[in-house]
């Protein structure tokens, strides 16, 4: 793991960030999404947001959240999904984005997997051996952490910077013995191997949660309100249908095939991946709970506490004293989960 690459990534990630235009007034919009099997994949392939807005949407899926926050950084895109880790990041190296809501609590959804026959049954048995994780997420931060708790140094792991699909097809040719990372690929891994520990136990043993969270273009978003309000209702319209209507989103139903298709992951496998989170209605995304509450708030904790972690490793140069600034609930307040 290469300490520099990170401060060099924040220096050129905050001269990109001052230099990017942002056309706040155009009714077009560029959105970041990663491959996490969550609820909004329905409305993303059936183009309901551009029917509640009107606006052009244009998507573009990445394979992390440090490269979603590498395009805002640079002004390609005004929204992304992006994991608690890399939102800590970017606030920390003053990127001129804020967390508007909660995707989802991570909890089970993210998971250290062995490869069977690689001799690893235990987060000590990691000492020597290569880990598959990308580099700057949520996973990333909580390999570091599930090491930390074995008394092993990164050094002595050979810790390797990989996208998920990166990750499947180093799985598949024996170039690996673990991996920490989500679903779809978390489920293919599990079939050859076994889970070390979770995110959700990893949380649970040294109240480090993660999270992904929508992050937005502090500029934009505010000359374009109205369309954050009605975008995070549909998000939450998405997942109250899932979480009233669970025998609804099963193999073959139009959602199923949506979020297969947008995501890459298997049908069999979406009923089971999208049970691992937890997705959190309006007015508890509002809350102190989450992202209400300033410096006091749930989600600001989590990022001063990720962003604390994260220095200890050396991977970014400082933290904030409140990373409430960085997080606005004005939008989530206003989202309905009611068509």
């Amino acid at each position: 793991m290469n300490k520099r690459t990170f401060h060099l990534l924040a220096l050129s990630l905050i001269g990109a960030a001052v230099m990017a235009p942002v056309h706040a007034q155009t009714k077009e919009v560029t959105i970041a999404h990663q491959d996490m099997v969550v609820p909004w994949r329905y409305a993303q392939s059936i183009g309901e947001i551009e029917k509640v807005t009107g606006y052009k949407i244009t998507f573009r899926k990445f394979g992390g959240g440090g490269d979603v926050i590498r395009a805002m950084a640079s002004g390609q895109v005004q929204i992304g999904e992006a994991g608690s880790a890399p939102v800590a990041s970017a606030l920390s190296q003053g990127l001129p984005v804020e967390l508007v809501w909660i995707l989802d609590d991570i909890g089970a959804a993210e998971a250290l997997v062995a490869r069977n026959g690689a001799g690893v049954n235990g987060l000590a048995d990691l000492k020597g051996k290569k880990i598959g994780v990308p580099f700057t997420s949520t996973s990333h931060f909580h390999t570091l952490v599930a090491l930390e708790k074995a008394g092993l140094q990164p050094s002595q792991v050979k810790v390797l910077n990989m996208r998920p699909p990166e990750i499947a097809a180093a799985w598949e040719r024996g170039d690996i013995d673990a991996a920490f990372v989500w679903d779809p690929v978390l489920a293919k891994i599990k079939a050859s191997g076994k889970q070390i520990i979770s995110s959700g136990q990893i949380a649970q043993d040294t109240g480090l949660a993660t999270f992904d969270g929508i992050v937005a273009n502090k500029t934009w978003a505010a000359a374009n309100a109205d369309f954050m309000v009605k975008f995070l209702s549909v998000i939450a319209k998405a997942d109250a249908d899932y979480s009233a209507n669970k025998a609804k989103w099963s193999v073959g139903s139009p959602q199923v095939k949506a979020v297969a298709a947008v995501t890459g992951a298997t049908e069999a496998d979406v009923p089971a991946a999208m049970a691992l989170y937890h997705f959190i209605p309006p007015a508890e995304q509002a809350s102190a709970t989450w992202l209400g509450g300033g410096a006091k708030g749930g989600a600001a904790k989590s990022l001063a506490a990720t962003a604390a972690f994260l220095k200890s490793q050396g991977t970014i140069a400082s933290v904030l004293p409140d990373y409430s600034a960085g997080i606005n609930a004005g939008y989530a307040a206003k989202a309905s989960a009611k068509p």
